[in-house]
Parts: C-alpha cells; sequence; structure tokens
C-alpha cells in the first residue's frame, strides 16, 4: 500500500514562510511525477505546483508562482514544498499526490488516485 505523509503545516503570520514535505512510502511511487493541492473550507481542491520525476520540469498556480517553489530529494523518497511571502488567502489543507504523468497532476486532482492525508496551513493576518 503507497502512503503519502505530509508534514510541515502550522499557523504562521501573512509575509512569512513554510516548508512542507511529503514522504512517500514505496520506493516505486518515489519515480512518480508529484504534485501540491489545496482546499480551503468550502472551496474546491485547486492545483497549487507540480514537479516531474527527475525534478526538471516544475509547473506552478498563477496563485503561486514566484513564492512557493515545488522540489524533491528522490534519494531521500521526499517532495517538499517551499512557501514564502504568505497570504491569508493561502489558508487551507495542502496535500500532496502522486501519479506516472505530471500532464494528469495538472489535468486536476479528480483524474489521481494516491493522495497523502494533508496537512494544515494557517495564515494570519
Amino acid at each position: 500500500q503507497v502512503q503519502l505523509v505530509e508534514s510541515g503545516g502550522g499557523v504562521v503570520q501573512a509575509g512569512g514562510s513554510l516548508r512542507l514535505s511529503c514522504a512517500i512510502s514505496k520506493r516505486t511511487v518515489s519515480t512518480y511525477a508529484k504534485g501540491w493541492f489545496r482546499q480551503a473550507p468550502g472551496k474546491e481542491r485547486e492545483f497549487v505546483a507540480a514537479i516531474n520525476w527527475s525534478g526538471s520540469t516544475t509547473h506552478y498556480a498563477d496563485s503561486v508562482k514566484g513564492r512557493f517553489t515545488i522540489s524533491r530529494d528522490n534519494a531521500e523518497n521526499t517532495v517538499y514544498l517551499q512557501m514564502n511571502s504568505l497570504k491569508p488567502e493561502d489558508t487551507a489543507v495542502y496535500y500532496c499526490a502522486a501519479d506516472l504523468q505530471v500532464a494528469t497532476i495538472l489535468k486536476g486532482y479528480r483524474y489521481l488516485d494516491i493522495w497523502g492525508q494533508g496537512t494544515l496551513v494557517t495564515v494570519s493576518s
């Protein structure tokens, strides 16, 4: 059974930073493309960032471009999301997802089957 375990969420003031981690339990999935999504209360889950298996290609939602950075360490089976210049509107539960193809991640959350349990990020104004 594949497990994705997110960590690093918390409460931070606007303008602050957090780094989220997603640990992958199964080695074969560690080479999959990975993505971060978020879901605010009462809103649909939305794409945040994605990275291909090697880390050579990344994609970002317009709302986080220039502030968030996705990266991965395949030796450690971990994907990261560095979040800087946080805004109150970034408040959400952040989820890690995995798929063979980045293109599938970019299609949206409905196309994905492998998810973590989520970690809550709260940005206070």
